[in-house]
């Protein structure tokens, strides 16, 4: 088949990567220009360096307008391949093929439609993760499913693990959904809207620790945000600690969430939970953090003869 791929950072590579090891052919490779946000710079593969590499025509764009569509049409192509394109698309664009455009998407859809599905997913302590390829419709990261393969969540995974795991599935699913769609297959597993939950772009924000969630989804947090992405932290007093290294008390704490207590195993435990005042819930503990400067401490030594609340 004659396709054009929409793509991004080390997905969109990816997905390139694996047409050009394929029998079908690269008409046009669409991508986003370089971006300073910081989820945009980490697994930065570049979409554009390997489409001219290998002679592919490429059109970059932050989002699409009258020149993409047209580029779009003069390509004419029997299908658009979309990975981690960041933007909405249009009709015009997305109907556009004969097999229309074909989304892989890094969740097992319909959970997690939207951005930094595998963040989220850890942090909900979800089982598996996955990748889906489903055909595009007028709805975010809609349209039926036409491959999908999942990968277990390990006890301590982070979100570098998980991204790991699931890029490896990029080739597997979308060649098998390729091999479908050329079948002549047209019929598709529907996505159940009662099962649809939406995630949106993370921030600063959503890496900031709340105390008043149970510490298991905390530990999940300090996991989701492990390097390379930006740490959970919390503030002591006025200065950011970045927590590198967490885990969950076995016994029971109350009293006020984000109050900082006692020496527990490896670090120090903190009081968490909307109703830790009733003393029946775990408490987190911090066992290794990072300072503002860059310098790494263990939280025993750090909170050392002090007390008080983190915020």
């Amino acid at each position: 088949m004659r396709v054009i791929t929409f793509g991004y950072q080390t997905w969109g590579h990816r997905t390139l990567s694996a047409l050009l090891g394929s029998k079908h052919e690269v008409v046009l490779s669409v991508t986003h220009p370089p971006s300073d946000h910081p989820y945009e710079q980490m697994w930065s593969d570049s979409v554009e360096d390997l489409a001219r590499e290998n002679g592919i025509p490429v059109f970059v764009g932050k989002r699409p307008d009258e020149a993409l569509i047209q580029a779009v049409r003069d390509a004419d192509a029997d299908l658009i391949i979309a990975n981690n394109w960041r933007t909405w698309l249009p009709q015009e664009i997305y109907r556009a093929p004969r097999f229309g455009t074909l989304n892989v998407h890094d969740s097992l859809l319909p959970k997690y439609a939207g951005f930094s599905p595998l963040i989220w997913a850890l942090i909900n302590g979800e089982s598996h993760v996955g990748v889906t390829a489903h055909l595009m419709d007028d709805s975010l990261d809609g349209g039926p499913i036409v491959a999908q393969q999942a990968v277990a969540v390990g006890p301590r995974d982070t979100t570098t693990d998980l991204f790991h795991a699931t890029v490896d599935l990029i080739e597997p699913v979308l060649l098998h959904a390729l091999d479908l769609l050329e079948s002549g297959r047209t019929e598709f597993t529907a996505q159940d809207p009662t099962q649809a939950t939406y995630f949106h772009k993370r921030s600063e924000r959503d890496s900031h620790i709340d105390f008043r969630w149970p510490a298991d989804a905390i530990e999940r947090l300090v996991r989701a945000q492990a390097d390379p992405y930006p740490n959970a932290f919390t503030y002591y007093n006025g200065e950011r600690l970045r927590i590198l290294k967490a885990s969950v008390t076995p016994r029971r704490f109350g009293g006020t969430p984000g109050r900082v207590t006692v020496p527990e195993g490896d670090g120090i435990a903190v009081v968490c939970g909307a109703d830790a005042w009733n003393g029946g819930n775990p408490a987190l503990v911090l066992e290794r953090l990072r300072l503002d400067d860059g310098t790494e401490i263990d939280a025993k030594e750090f909170f050392a003869g002090r007390a008080g609340y983190l915020e």
